[in-house]
């Protein structure tokens, strides 16, 4: 089956970041705290995301970023920073593309 797109138009579609975190919460105390921080910075900035548990300690994050640099700012800012100590969080980010 052969199928035929304008992959401009898809982008919008596919997620293009992954994130793996570890950390000393629950996957779920990580999965909701988590999530309202992509909610607060709205769907401007993250339009889609996808947790992954992959263990209680440690979840793979998949986003569909459309403003990375106000992303990044967030990641850093102060409530960030502390939210990561207080919960022993560690990220690796990767750049995630389309192969066609």
């Amino acid at each position: 089956m052969t199928v035929d797109y304008n992959k401009g138009q898809l982008v919008a579609f596919f997620m293009n970041t992954l994130i793996i975190s570890t950390f000393s919460c629950t996957f779920e105390e990580f999965k909701n705290d988590v999530s309202g921080f992509i909610t607060a910075m709205g769907q401007n900035v993250v339009s889609e995301y996808e947790f992954v548990e992959a263990g209680e300690h440690k979840s793979h994050l998949l986003m569909n970023v459309l403003d990375m640099e106000t992303l990044e700012a967030e990641m850093t800012s102060d409530a960030a920073k502390e939210w990561d100590k207080k919960n022993n969080c560690k990220d690796t980010i990767y750049a995630i593309e389309l192969v066609e």
